[in-house]
């Protein structure tokens, strides 16, 4: 298996062997996960739709955060940003609003301050959370600073949301492909930190690559990752991450909202729930010259 650097350019060295974390991954599941992502997305215009709708949204993240933008971004754009976290979005209100805006602005230009290295990377998401309330209502900002660091620079950062894993409640997509039957009656002993996130992605593209794509490998390691959570999403009933904004039941809708796609409408527009619940519409197209 090619190193993650090798495949991706991540351009970070691969955790050492001794702190490498073990994951059992069955490659069945993964077999069954990445032929439901090629079915289920051929009916809705075709795989490479979602490359593209993700590699825009990194795009758009860099615009917006990326190169020290962050530290001038204006509300509107943080907002726009938000708007394509879906396990945020909902909880970021109160801190999206002119007066708790200009605070939220500077944690996140600290965050994404150095972010060019990974060493530290825990620390670095440590010191961001430290900057909230250490209660139920605020478990989004890990979320908000994983979003962060990986639609900056999603070829450096592997995607660490909660959805993907979380030790603490013993829930991701990294359980859905672990290897063995009695998965659902025991806990992994598996810590949800940066190594643990860079090991899974770079097994990820290892199997990726011995299963013929080469291409755009950190946008499919995530749509495999979103398909595996979005079918345990379907199994229990679609209660996790329900529309905001869509009625619409189609075969990739929650693999779009795992990834946050589902935050740009169809005109170009960011939708966005704002502290009296309602959806503010923001409107990010240019008018013609």
């Amino acid at each position: 298996m090619k190193s993650l650097a090798a495949l991706i350019a991540a351009g970070a060295p691969a955790p050492p062997p001794a702190a490498r974390p073990r994951l059992e991954l069955s490659g069945p599941k993964l077999a069954v996960a990445f032929e439901s992502l090629i079915a289920r997305s051929d009916e809705c215009g075709g795989v490479e739709r979602y490359v593209a709708a993700l590699t825009q949204k990194h795009l758009a993240f860099r615009e917006i955060l990326g190169e020290g933008r962050a530290a001038r971004v204006e509300l509107a754009g943080l907002r726009r940003v938000c708007a394509c976290m879906a396990t945020v979005r909902r909880r970021a209100s109160r801190y999206l609003e002119p007066d708790a805006f200009p605070a939220l602005r500077a944690r996140i230009a600290a965050l994404l301050d150095g972010a060019a290295r990974t060493d530290g990377a825990d620390a670095r998401i440590d010191a961001f959370c430290s900057a909230f309330p250490d209660d139920r209502e605020h478990r989004f900002v890990r979320d908000l600073a994983a979003e962060v660091l990986h639609g900056v620079d999603p070829e450096r950062w592997p995607l660490m949301t909660r959805w993907v894993w979380d030790a603490q409640c013993n829930t991701g997509a990294l359980r859905e492909i672990w290897h063995g039957d009695d998965v659902d009656y025991r806990s992994l002993d598996v810590p949800d930190r940066f190594d643990t996130f860079a090991v899974l992605r770079e097994e990820l593209a290892g199997w990726l690559a011995a299963n013929g794509v080469f291409r755009d490998v950190p946008v499919y390691v995530d749509l495999l990752l979103a398909q595996v959570y979005a079918t345990y999403v379907a199994e229990q009933g679609g209660s996790y991450l329900r529309a905001d904004f869509s009625s619409h039941e189609d075969p990739m809708l929650h693999v779009q909202r795992m990834l946050g796609l589902d935050g740009i409408g169809r005109d170009g527009r960011t939708r966005l729930k704002v502290s009296d619940g309602s959806a503010e519409v923001i409107d990010e197209r240019r008018p013609a010259a």
